[in-house]
């Protein structure tokens, strides 16, 4: 029995530095091997859908940033749906619609998600290419233009942006390193669209084609972004990534915000995969990407807890694992500091970096639990800011 114990110690030791070490690697080192395209300039017609609850800090300052982007705007309809906010955003949208021509709204009278909503806009949309975006994101003014311009190849079904996230001084003293762990998240995102198996769009700026969409689910809540990213995935369409396209969303506040947002995006990401189950098990760089780059992820609380405990059961005379349970104990313990910094609105990266993944990694599994007991909605409040 203690050799089989062992024999999954060396198996989770190898998925865990797989996934965070090993797959980036490889990733990039098969997009390096691919050539890049020239593609003729998109010229047609866009349509922008935003779904908004209670925006009104934002919603005029993101209806400004689309009326300032360098694009023509005979070519472009925004659509922008209130999922019956109770504070001024309808307000506001409603005089912002009178000001561009471009701009049509739709004030639900009833609450029923950011899901039903986007599925209600797209039926009303024009236009053939679909960009979605988000009330608390900045499009760079070239961001649309670059965004688009892949769709004049017909294999491509989807292209995400570039998302930059920025700290405030409060997360900086709050030691939310979401920034830092989205750079590393954002080195690999490119490779996987240079070989157009993009896992997962970036919610705040991507694009598909009309023709390839289908409805978000309203019964069970999926995280919408990556529904619509996989659900083109598996049509057998490229989704690919466009560095040029830029925008930018500010980090939550505290960690306390980032893990509440967390918990329920992990919730949705379960069902989400749920929903694509078939696709996990096909061979081929699709599926390897999204085992390395998602599942695994997302299983990384109960890898880790599972190798704490196979490390105790076969650490008695044995020389590597001994090593690996002691480096163990350390990144616990350098975890534990950071929290107790960030108590004091301390910041050292090392530490702030140990403790927010493992808070990240809490909330996975708190997501997961939430998954597997149905008690995932739909419908949520959106993170502070």
């Amino acid at each position: 029995m203690q050799k089989y114990f062992e024999y999954l110690f060396y198996l989770i030791l190898f998925l865990i530095i797989h996934t965070y070490l090993i797959y980036p690697v490889i990733i990039t080192i098969i997009s390096l091997l691919k050539s890049d395209k020239k593609h003729q300039k998109y010229s047609g017609k866009v349509s922008v859908i935003l779904s908004a609850f209670n925006e009104e800090k934002v919603i005029e300052e993101r209806i400004k940033n689309l009326s300032e982007l360098n694009f023509d705007f005979n070519k472009l309809e925004v659509l922008v749906g209130s999922d019956n906010s109770t504070d001024g955003t309808n307000d506001i949208l409603t005089l912002l619609s009178k000001k561009y021509s471009w701009l049509n709204i739709r004030l639900f009278p009833k609450r029923r998600g950011k899901a039903s909503v986007l599925n209600d806009l797209v039926k009303e949309t024009k236009n053939e290419i679909l960009v979605f975006t988000d009330a608390n994101t900045k499009f760079d003014k070239d961001a649309l233009l670059h965004l688009v311009s892949g769709f004049s190849d017909e294999s491509i079904g989807g292209i995400s942006g570039r998302l930059i996230l920025e700290e405030s001084e409060i997360s900086k003293t709050h030691s939310v390193e979401e920034g830092f762990y989205w750079k590393y998240e954002t080195f690999f995102k490119k490779a996987e669209g240079k070989c157009g198996v993009l896992i997962g769009a970036n919610g705040g700026i991507y694009a598909i084609r009309k023709s390839l969409f289908n409805p978000v689910p309203t019964g069970k809540a999926v995280t919408d972004d990556l529904y619509l990213t996989l659900g083109i995935l598996n049509e057998g369409k490229k989704f690919t990534y466009n560095y040029n396209a830029v925008a930018f969303e500010d980090v939550a506040l505290t960690v306390k915000d980032e893990f509440n947002r967390k918990i329920r995006f992990a919730a949705t990401n379960y069902q989400t995969i749920f929903n694509f189950k078939r696709m996990i098990f096909k061979p081929g760089l699709l599926s390897y990407s999204l085992w390395s780059h998602k599942i695994i992820r997302w299983l990384m609380p109960i890898l880790m807890s599972l190798i704490l405990g196979l490390n105790i059961l076969i650490m008695p005379g044995s020389g590597f694992p001994e090593g690996i349970f002691y480096l163990q104990v350390i990144f616990y313990l350098m975890g534990l500091i950071g929290f107790i910094f960030a108590s004091l609105n301390l910041r050292i990266r090392l530490f702030s970096l140990i403790y927010f993944f493992l808070v990240s990694n809490i909330a996975l599994l708190i997501g997961l639990f939430k998954f597997l007991g149905g008690k995932n909605s739909g419908i949520w409040q959106s993170t502070p800011r």
